[in-house]
């Protein structure tokens, strides 16, 4: 029942769309080409906008109508439409003190963590200008060293509430499988869908969020907090379940 009547459908993309940190694969690329012929997609993810065009735009089919996708990286607090070209709709940049205070946070709350892995691929703290990433095992970690690192939330719990302590004018989240967000209080998921609301003028009673991490603390949970139907998926083969069903009721 949650997918009838629905007149958009918004997804997250790592875990959701996608492997983290890889391409939509050509399962998914059909799907989404039939998805949006019936209604306007939203994408809404931690990632910043480079992960955004290499592991879906490009993906895309030339002839898929672009205008129709709607792209909001880092959590929401970047909003992205197709006009001609990709253009900027917003930023909400964090400020310098709030970006040099989030990455002492961080760089604190793992050196009491006693979390410090073996091995690491790549940036650990990225600052994407409207969020800080903190990525456990570095940026380029392989998915499978991800999967195995906190797969009980455990370890990203007990950071989550240090670096709380430390930043309690700022708003973090669980990310992708290792990693944890900063954004501004009040710019995040549920930010960004209350921005398509504005922009498509499309009710967020008419949306259909689905997300790997809607539960409490995860970055999809505001916008289930908002009160947009929301589907919890384990990971992209649940999403394409979840497209195939949303299709079937509205063909």
């Amino acid at each position: 029942r949650i997918v009838r009547m629905k007149n958009l459908m918004a997804f997250d993309l790592d875990g959701t769309l996608a492997v983290s940190k890889s391409a939509i694969d050509s399962e998914m690329v059909v799907l989404l080409e039939s998805l949006l012929k019936v209604v306007p997609v939203a994408i809404i993810s931690g990632g910043d906008w480079p992960q955004f065009l290499t592991q879906l735009v490009a993906q895309l089919p030339d002839d898929v109508d672009l205008t129709r996708v709607i792209l909001l990286p880092t959590c929401g607090t970047k909003l992205y439409r197709f006009e001609q070209s990709w253009q900027k709709i917003y930023s909400e940049d964090l400020a310098e003190d709030e970006r040099r205070r989030t990455v002492e946070a961080i760089t604190q709350a793992v050196a009491r963590s006693g979390f410090k892995p073996e091995e690491t691929w790549g940036e650990l703290i990225e600052d994407r200008g409207t969020q800080i990433t903190y990525s456990a095992l570095g940026q380029q970690a392989p998915i499978e060293a991800k999967r195995n690192w906190d797969p009980d939330f455990a370890k990203r719990r007990q950071l989550k509430a240090d670096i709380d302590s430390m930043i309690p004018d700022l708003s973090v989240h669980f990310g992708g499988t290792t990693s944890v967000d900063v954004t501004r209080p009040g710019i995040d998921k549920a930010y960004g869908i209350g921005k398509i609301e504005a922009i498509l003028g499309i009710p967020t009673a008419e949306m259909l969020f689905v997300g790997d991490a809607l539960f409490p603390g995860g970055n999809d949970s505001p916008v289930r907090e908002m009160g947009v139907a929301s589907i919890q998926v384990r990971d992209p083969d649940e999403t394409k379940r979840v497209i195939e069903t949303f299709l079937a009721c509205h063909t």
